[in-house]
């Protein structure tokens, strides 16, 4: 598996993925830096430009690749290069999702892992990793990557979100 940044030439490719997605009944892609909702993936490839650059008035700095084993996108992961308040809370360093049919073969474990070698190569020394309390997969992928526990955070909403600290030294 590697980590490749989204290109003009993956385009049929990642339409084919988040069409994947939305198939399976799932309208919001974590870790997608708004390609759920993007207008089309031209627009969506200008959009991360502006915000890996830190100029996107509403969202901090950060750096959307695909993981991608033999040609096939399997995932994609946003890592944000520094937290806001609500990151703190909710998002973390890293958000990512893997393609529904290629779920429970490791890729999200491997993910993450590489994810964390790009934190490493941005400075971030520890970096917070964070899923919904429902999502024992996401768990279990965090603690397979050395996720410590610091604690639970309710949102209005009343949706808990567990906070796991990664040390990447």
């Amino acid at each position: 598996m590697q980590l490749i940044t989204p290109k003009i030439e993956h385009k049929q490719e990642a339409l084919e993925y988040r069409q994947d997605h939305f198939d399976a009944n799932e309208l919001i892609i974590d870790g997608d830096n708004g390609f759920d909702e993007a207008e089309t993936y031209e627009c969506w490839l200008t959009g991360l430009d502006i915000i890996k650059a830190g100029k996107h008035e509403f969202f901090m700095p950060s750096s959307t690749y695909f993981a991608v084993v033999d040609g096939n996108i399997v995932g994609v992961v946003d890592i944000r290069h520094k937290l806001n308040d609500h990151l703190m809370k909710t998002g973390g360093h890293i958000g990512y999702s893997v393609r529904p049919n290629q779920r429970r073969k490791g890729y999200a474990t491997e993910i993450l892992r590489l994810a964390l070698k790009k934190c490493q190569e941005m400075g971030i020394r520890k970096a917070l990793v964070t899923c919904n309390k429902n999502n024992i997969g996401s768990q279990k992928t965090i603690l397979k990557n050395n996720g410590v526990l610091e604690n639970e955070h309710e949102d209005n909403n009343g949706n808990i979100t567990l906070r796991y600290w990664i040390d990447i030294n």
